[in-house]
């Protein structure tokens, strides 16, 4: 009897799933903890409650109005960073990592305010011109990989930077920014036609003015994302080119073609989040000299999401509820960047998600008797 529970709990610890989940809830405690750590340093009497700010986030709020206003927010930051998340997602699954998804995600700012602000196209309009210019970006990372062996990285990192400024240029421009503040205009008042819809979903949110149809629409990505990669033979090929590419060539795949469009495709969902997001009014565009973090922090929601779409769901919209949490800390007793550094500490944490999981993997070999990976 001992001997049969013990296999089953391997049994239980074997599965991927599984393994995921609890790597990506270990990684979070250890970000928690080590923040944690921090704000006793600096503040031993008042850390408690700055903790719990930082996990309570919207809930921080006593009103139940505000709460479902701040909720809605929340929804509404956490989809780019969703769509990023899915965006590295999907050409890991290539065995390509998309650092370049910042300046996707940049480029896909430029595009969809350019679109709204300038020409004043209809909101879909402006959503597709995003996808398409983002995913040229991404296919010419994918290219050099492709024909000429240039590390996917090295491209991505000089694309981010060349996307960065040429946005930067592009909207510099009296047509769709207000040149004294270096801010572009708000799209509700220049062109209301290109806001994303809401289809009535404000309401649920104390009529919050941003929530919109992209916060299903995200979701609705992640499942066709995993349809596509589990359940069609462009996923299979997919899987396998970035499992072994010499491989997939000898049976037959056109590995080139499909490294290409894996980042092409992880670039157009940047293009996505960015248009999503932007289009919302929620922020404006200001001359920036970094490059968004948004896509940055798309590798740390697809790691903390196991690489798994659905995952991938609930790991950005945990980030992003942390993030805001934290801007709700007590400047008294801390520094305003300190919200940002916990947050931050808790992103990198996540990063050990894979780790995490490989550990698990030997716990659950050592349990069932079988030889580890």
């Amino acid at each position: 009897m001992e001997k049969k529970n013990k296999i089953s709990v391997g049994q239980i610890l074997d599965s991927s799933g599984f393994k995921s989940v609890v790597a990506a809830l270990i990684c979070a405690l250890i970000g928690i903890l080590i923040g944690y750590v921090i704000l006793l340093a600096i503040n031993a009497e008042h850390a408690p409650k700055a903790l719990s700010t930082i996990l309570k986030s919207f809930m921080y709020f006593k009103k139940p109005a505000l709460r479902m206003e701040a909720l809605g927010s929340t929804l509404v930051k956490s989809v780019p960073m969703i769509l990023c998340g899915l965006s590295v997602l999907f050409a890991f699954k290539t065995g390509l990592f998309n650092i370049g998804a910042g300046g996707q995600y940049c480029i896909g700012i430029g595009a969809s305010l350019w679109a709204a602000l300038a020409w004043h196209l209809p909101w879909w309009a402006c959503v597709i011109f995003a996808v398409l210019v983002s995913g040229a970006l991404g296919a010419i990372a994918g290219a050099l990989k492709a024909f000429f062996n240039i590390n996917e990285v090295i491209a991505c990192i000089m694309l981010n930077w060349i996307s960065l400024y040429i946005v930067n240029v592009l909207l510099h421009d009296e047509k769709v920014m207000d040149i004294s503040r270096s801010e572009t205009f708000s799209i509700a008042q220049v062109s209301p036609g290109s806001l994303l819809p809401s289809l009535g979903l404000g309401k649920f949110f104390n009529n919050n003015p941003y929530v919109s149809i992209a916060i299903p629409l995200a979701v609705l990505v992640a499942v066709l994302i995993l349809i596509v990669l589990e359940k069609t033979v462009f996923g299979y090929e997919i899987r396998s080119t970035g499992l072994n590419k010499y491989a997939a060539k000898y049976a037959g795949m056109k590995e080139k073609k499909n490294i290409v469009l894996s980042m092409a495709i992880s670039g157009a969902i940047a293009g996505l989040a960015a248009s999503f997001y932007y289009l919302t009014g929620i922020q404006a565009w200001k001359t920036s000299s970094a490059v968004p973090a948004m896509g940055f922090n798309g590798i740390a929601v697809a790691f903390l999401g196991g690489l798994h779409p659905i995952g991938v769901i609930f790991a950005g919209f945990f980030i992003q509820h942390i993030t805001i949490g934290g801007s709700f800390i007590d400047m008294r007793y801390y520094n305003p960047q300190i919200a940002d550094l916990i947050s931050s500490i808790i992103i990198y944490a996540c990063a050990f998600v894979l780790f995490i999981k490989h550990i698990l993997s030997k716990m659950s070999s050592k349990l069932t008797g079988k030889k580890g990976e």
